[in-house]
């Protein structure tokens, strides 16, 4: 095989892992009823008129399985950290009782959990596009490479060796979707 085929191939592969973490990522902040620290990553509070997320301006502790409790290291930055918890729509109502903010989990209602399965299967779909186009991508490459003098059989190999990698990606998207639904369905 080519040293380009390679690199397209290694680019490639690079990009689909990226695209797995990335769902593992958002996945992990469709919550399913137990309390996690990842479910407030990425809200930012103004600190001093700097967007800081909430981890820099406090500390987060899992208190039971459905309470997330922070305290925050200045205590001016209560209200702060209360507003931008209402502001990021995360569907958990903060609690604060002066010294520090408690986030209870409500029991999700079935129609609840319904709502979480369809909005990582959404996420999964939207990783599957992004493999999907990282696979045309180097298949418009390996083509642009058999116009430039690749013989034909190389770059039908290379076509089918993208096709399998994409098919495998794809399959692990899959997997961490059923993973998820069953840890969304489990009561």
């Amino acid at each position: 095989m080519s040293d380009e085929l390679i690199i397209i191939e290694g680019q490639a592969q690079e990009a689909m892992d990226k695209a797995i973490t990335h769902l593992e990522s958002e996945l992990v902040k469709v919550r399913a009823g137990k309390a996690s620290p990842s479910i407030i990553d990425g809200i930012v509070v103004d600190y001093y008129g700097t967007p800081t997320p909430i981890n820099q301006v406090g500390n987060i502790s899992v208190a039971d399985a459905r309470t997330l409790s922070i305290q925050p290291w200045e205590k001016n930055m209560l209200q702060p950290i209360e507003r931008a918890i209402i502001n990021s729509n995360i569907g958990i109502n903060p609690q604060n009782d002066g010294v520090m903010i408690r986030l209870f989990m409500p029991p999700l209602t079935e129609e609840r959990r319904r709502e979480l399965v369809k909005r990582a299967q959404s996420e999964g779909e939207h990783s599957k596009v992004a493999i999907r186009n990282i696979r045309r991508d180097a298949m418009e490459q390996i083509k642009k490479l058999q116009k430039d003098g690749l013989s034909e059989d190389a770059a039908k190999d290379a076509e089918k060796d993208m096709q399998t990698m994409t098919d495998k990606y794809i399959s692990l998207v899959d997997k961490h979707l059923a993973a998820k639904e069953k840890d969304i369905m489990t009561v």
